[in-house]
C-alpha cells in the first residue's frame, strides 16, 4: 500500500503537458535520470555497445560536439540548457542507426557515418535525433510500452539491470509513431534553418535509403523507422517554406577527413 501511494505521489509530482497537447507522465528532471541509467547500461556493456573512447579519438568527439553545439546554438532546442546532450560514438561499421534516449544522450553508429556523403546530410540527422529527445518522443514512447509503474521503479532505482538493459534494447529499436517522426523532421529544419548547414540535409539522407531499397538489402535504419518515400518531400518543403537556406555548402575533404579518423 505504501508502495503504491509513492508511485502515486511521483506520478502526480511528475505529470506535465507537453507543448502539443500530449501529457507526458515524467517531469524533465525524470528524462534526465532515466537517459543516465540507460547511458550507464550502454557504457557497461561494451561486447553489445563498443563505444569509441574519448581519450583515443578526441577529434571525432570534438567534430560531433561542435556539430551539437551548433544546433543547440540555433535558440530553437526547448531543453538546450536543461538537457546534458552527450553525444556517443558506437563503433559498428555495418550497422547503420543513431538514437537518443531521454534527457539528450546521443548515441551514433560509426556505420551511418561511413553511409553519409557529407556533413550537411549527417547534421540533419543529428538534428533529427536530438529533436526525438527535445520533444521528449522517447519517454512517451517508452511509457506505452512498459508502463508508468515499471518507468518509475526504475527511476526510484527498484528494477533489476536485466529490466533496464531491456528497456535500452527497446530504445535502440524504438518505433515511434508517424507524428512523431514527422516532427522530429519538421525540428531538425527548424533547428538548422538558422545556422550554416542546409536546413534540408535529413532529406538526401532519406533519399539515398530510398534510392538503396531497389538494389541492396533493406537498411537496418528501416527497420526501426518508417519509409521514407515522403518524407523527403516533406522536409525539403518544410525547408522551402519557412524560406531556409538549402545550400549544402560544407567542406566535402572535412567530412571525409572525419570518416577517416574512425577505425
Amino acid at each position: 500500500m505504501l508502495r503504491t501511494l509513492a508511485l502515486l505521489l511521483a506520478l502526480t509530482l511528475t505529470l506535465s503537458a507537453c507543448d502539443d497537447g500530449d501529457i507526458n507522465l515524467f517531469s524533465i528532471q525524470d528524462d534526465i535520470a532515466l537517459g543516465a541509467q540507460l547511458r550507464d547500461e550502454v557504457l557497461a556493456n561494451p561486447q553489445e555497445y563498443p563505444i569509441l573512447p574519448r581519450s583515443q579519438y578526441p577529434q571525432a568527439y570534438n567534430y560531433l560536439e561542435d556539430i551539437r553545439d551548433d544546433i543547440l546554438a540555433s535558440g530553437q532546442v526547448r531543453y538546450a540548457d536543461e538537457f546534458p546532450w552527450e553525444v556517443y560514438l558506437i563503433d559498428d561499421p555495418g550497422t547503420l542507426n543513431a538514437f537518443a534516449a531521454p534527457g539528450g544522450y546521443i548515441f551514433v553508429y560509426t556505420g551511418l557515418i561511413r553511409f553519409l556523403d557529407e556533413k550537411d546530410d549527417f547534421v540533419g540527422v543529428m538534428g533529427h535525433e536530438m529533436a526525438h529527445a527535445d520533444r521528449r518522443h522517447s519517454t512517451d514512447q517508452l511509457t506505452k510500452a512498459y508502463g508508468i509503474s515499471i518507468l518509475l521503479e526504475v527511476l526510484l532505482g527498484n528494477q533489476a539491470n536485466t529490466q533496464i538493459a531491456d528497456i535500452l534494447a527497446s530504445l535502440v529499436s524504438l518505433q515511434f509513431s508517424r507524428q512523431d517522426e514527422t516532427e522530429a523532421d519538421t525540428y531538425s529544419v527548424i533547428y538548422l534553418c538558422g545556422t550554416e548547414y542546409a536546413a534540408n540535409g535529413a532529406a538526401s539522407f532519406f533519399q539515398k535509403l530510398t534510392d538503396q531499397m531497389g538494389s541492396t538489402p533493406v537498411p537496418e535504419f528501416l527497420s526501426t523507422h518508417p519509409n521514407p518515400d515522403n518524407r523527403v518531400e516533406n522536409i525539403n518543403t518544410q525547408a522551402d517554406e519557412r524560406g531556409c537556406d538549402t545550400t549544402f555548402d560544407s567542406s566535402e575533404s572535412e567530412w571525409e577527413a572525419f570518416q577517416r579518423s574512425l577505425p
